[in-house]
């Protein structure tokens, strides 16, 4: 989702014409996901005033093993089934009501919450325990903040939209060793195709902080996908452009309401937006411990409530300036 915001926020003059060219190809193949906010009671309510216009995108990215695709157009196995997959990253994508700055704030997976209906639990059960719609009733429940959209990706498609813009370069500022994947990490810049991308951002294990500098690599690894986008887009080529376009409409999937006309509108809406304005966040983390023979995170209730606050309130990045330590300034280990 992301990369889709990277690719678009800057299409001017011919490359509006090619978006619009390109909507009724875009809309066949968008992969729609019915019934997510059915259902759900006591949802948070929209914030009055100017920050009514800010909008709050759900994006997870899916863990099922079905050595088949699951979300996208191009999917040929379910995309949810009871009990088969967890959300292996979970973050809420912040568009501000001017449409100038956006941030995205990470939801450590392991995050100890109360699931509606099924006490507590680490957050990412809440899409194996009944989907889509629990996700998002978890994700509001938890921080008071009203989702507007839902974007979900799987593993395959993580792979192909990395390998769709030649691959992303990230810096390891530390050799490391990924024992569980028969890896070793050396210091210094590498260059990524899909799948290397997908076990980097997914390494856990040699890790100091553990689910924490997992959060850090897979924002370090939005980050180039977002310079790598935008180097395809100024690259003028139609066809990478297009190529770019007709991979993430293949693999991402999204709510049945959002209408690629009113995606477009929002898009073109920011296409003033720079790298430099979208902010990266965690939600604040009070320490770690154990559930059972779970290993889980637990959030800091005072500094999420304040965060949440100020999501909802339009005023997130003056929050983050105030806010340091809960910026993921640090570099991906």
């Amino acid at each position: 989702m992301i990369a889709l915001l990277a690719v678009l926020l800057l299409v001017t003059g011919g490359g509006i014409v090619t978006l619009l060219s390109l909507q009724s190809h875009l809309e066949g193949q968008v992969s729609r996901i019915d019934g997510v906010f059915d259902g759900l009671d006591n949802r948070p309510e929209r914030a009055g005033g100017a920050a009514a216009k800010s909008m709050n995108i759900l994006v997870m990215g899916t863990d099922r093993r079905s050595g088949q695709q699951t979300t996208g157009e191009a999917a040929t196995a379910a995309e949810w089934v009871p009990g088969a997959q967890r959300t292996d990253t979970i973050m809420v994508l912040h568009i501000n009501a001017a449409r100038d700055d956006a941030t995205l704030i990470s939801i450590p997976r392991d995050s100890w919450v109360k699931v509606p209906g099924h006490g507590y639990n680490k957050i990412n059960a809440a899409f194996s325990l009944a989907g889509p719609s629990l996700a998002v009733e978890t994700v509001e429940d938890l921080t008071g903040v009203r989702i507007d959209h839902l974007a979900v990706i799987d593993w395959e498609g993580f792979r192909s939209l990395i390998d769709s813009v030649g691959g992303v370069d990230v810096t390891v500022p530390r050799t490391v060793e990924d024992t569980h994947n028969d890896v070793v990490w050396t210091k210094g810049r590498h260059h990524l195709n899909g799948q290397q991308a997908l076990t980097y951002s997914r390494q856990r294990y040699g890790l100091t902080m553990g689910d924490i500098d997992r959060v850090k690599r897979q924002q370090a690894i939005l980050r180039s996908l977002m310079r790598a986008s935008l180097s395809t887009l100024g690259s003028a080529s139609p066809t990478g452009i297009y190529d770019l376009l007709d991979t993430l409409t293949q693999n991402v999937s999204v709510d049945s309401g959002w209408e690629v006309g009113d995606m477009r509108s929002l898009l073109l809406d920011m296409r003033g937006m720079r790298t430099g304005d979208v902010n990266f966040l965690t939600a604040p983390v009070a320490g770690f411990g154990r559930e059972g023979a779970q290993s889980v995170v637990y959030l800091d209730p005072a500094d999420n409530t304040s965060m949440w606050d100020a999501v909802r309130e339009d005023e997130v990045s003056d929050w983050a300036k105030t806010h340091p330590l809960d910026v993921l300034t640090g570099p991906a280990q």
